[in-house]
């Protein structure tokens, strides 16, 4: 069986109605990145930032997997599939993907602020309880906090996205520009002569050295032509 793995970015759920980050409208143009996505945000205002994720939570519970969330999850009917995303909500969960590599955390999920990748210390929230209130605690005493990347903070699955992607008979990108990291250092892994195909409704300058076709569509759209191809 193939091995298929899928970088997806914010594009992908644009589609859900999530906002992207980086777009004229998107995410940032209201909440600077220094008030709410970098550890030292969280140091001077932990309050402020867990309102914006809490905020954030409720946004996503109202949202759905959009057809290239679902196309992605039948890819695993024909291929052996891994995603990896730079997304942090649970749209490719929901829809039926079974092996999905976080790289920026999961917005569903809070942790210890002490030790914020110690498993023992995580959990995930559902509805209706998708607030981290004032002052609330993670099991080792320390404050509880989005199980997030912030900014300036390591990547720690960015080592099995990239053993991942080694191993992928094809790649596919989805809803994220050959420009933006990870993106384009996960391309690299990938060994010589594996097909590449980007997925985007924006023309991409492709600076990777790789030969990669691109599908200039959004995601759904852009899915069910890959997946036609896939097919064929």
């Amino acid at each position: 069986m193939k091995k298929i793995v899928v970088l997806t970015g914010a594009g992908m759920s644009v589609e859900s109605g999530l906002s992207t980050f980086r777009d004229a409208d998107g995410l940032w143009e209201n909440y600077p990145v220094a008030r709410v996505a970098t550890h030292e945000a969280w140091e001077d205002d932990p309050e402020y930032v867990n309102n914006f994720y809490n905020m954030l939570r409720k946004k996503l519970v109202a949202a759905k997997p959009n057809e290239g969330h679902k196309l992605v999850a039948a890819l695993e009917q024909r291929f052996n599939v891994t995603v990896v995303t730079q997304n942090v909500d649970n749209l490719h969960e929901m829809a039926g993907s079974t092996h999905v590599i976080h790289l920026h955390g999961e917005l569903m999920k809070v942790c210890s602020s002490r030790d914020v990748d110690n498993p023992a210390y995580q959990r995930t929230l559902s509805a209706p309880n998708l607030d981290v209130m004032p002052g609330e605690r993670a099991g080792d005493g320390s404050l509880l906090r989005p199980f997030i990347v912030f900014f300036g903070e390591g990547v720690p699955n960015i080592v099995a996205a990239a053993e991942e992607a080694q191993k992928a008979d094809i790649f596919i990108i989805i809803g994220t520009s050959l420009n933006v990291y990870p993106a384009a250092g996960l391309v690299q892994y990938v060994k010589p002569g594996v097909p590449v195909y980007l997925i985007d409704p924006n023309p991409v300058r492709n600076t990777s050295g790789r030969n990669i076709r691109q599908i200039q569509k959004g995601a759904s759209a852009g899915m069910k032509e890959l997946t036609e191809l896939l097919e064929g």
